[in-house]
Parts: structure tokens; sequence; C-alpha cells
């Protein structure tokens, strides 16, 4: 995905003259994720929330506002859809093939699976000791039960 984003963004960036590729790769995954989990409620400036799949137009609409461009958001948005609309629509939804795929040389450098690492195992429960007071552990000296506060006698 960031491969297939970083060439799309590479070229759309050529072409605009956009010096700076940050805000259009970070939107394109951005997009991506909205599009994968559209019900999430996400929130904004000032508590607005609302629906996920509206967060990349709601982000263009305020740079657009306030910075006047909003140019590199849409370069991200077209970007994000392009990837999104190959991967996941086009193949599920209208039957084709499966227009990207991830290369074998990732795959052999990353594998697809995940581990779990640890330091050490888990330590294992200790068996309950004995009472002192019943004379079960002779480590250990049997106090008594002591002067109670306010216990006038």
């Amino acid at each position: 995905m960031l491969l297939f984003n970083w060439a799309c963004c590479v070229i759309c960036c050529l072409f605009a003259q956009i010096p700076v590729m940050m805000d259009p790769m970070v939107m394109s995954i951005l997009y991506i994720w909205c599009q994968l989990n559209p019900d999430v409620i996400v929130s904004f400036w000032f508590g607005s929330r609302f629906k996920a799949t509206y967060l990349p137009w709601v982000l263009f609409g305020f740079n657009l506002v306030v910075s006047g461009g909003g140019i590199m958001e849409l370069f991200g948005i077209i970007v994000g859809h392009t990837y999104f609309f190959l991967m996941f629509k086009y193949p599920q939804e209208m039957g084709g093939p499966q227009l990207i795929r991830t290369p074998q040389f990732l795959y052999d450098y990353f594998p697809n699976q995940r581990t779990i690492h640890s330091f050490g195992s888990v330590p294992t429960p200790r068996a309950q000791q004995p009472d002192a007071a019943a004379g079960g552990d002779p480590r250990r000296h049997n106090w008594g039960r002591g002067q109670v506060l306010g216990d006038r006698q």
C-alpha cells in the first residue's frame, strides 16, 4: 500500500509541482483507513463528531477554508481512493481481478504472520502460605492480637 501510494503521490506531485509529499501521503492512508472503518465515530475540533467516512472531506474543507489551498488533501484523497478501488472495490464488488498485489520480495523480508514476543515466562502462582498463628510457618513470629486503639482495660 505504501509503495503504491508513494508512486502515485510522486506522479501527482510532479505534475502539480508540489515539493513536499507528506500531506498527500498522510491523507491517502487516512482515506483508506476511513473507507475500511466507515462506521467508527471520530471527533474533530470543538467536539464535533461524525462517521469516519466523512473525515477526509472534513479535513479537505477545513484546510480549504483555513489555508486557502486544499489541493494536497485532494491529491491524497484521489490517491487513497485509487488504491481502495483497485484493491477492494473492483475485485470484491465488481468481480474483477485483483490488480494490486504485494510483491513476493516484501513477504520474504517481512513475513505476513504475527509473532508475540515477551520478556521471559509468566510467573507461577505461589502456594498459599499456612497461617503463622497456627504455627505453620517457623520463620514468622506469632506476635499476637496487639493492643486495640481506644480499648480501655
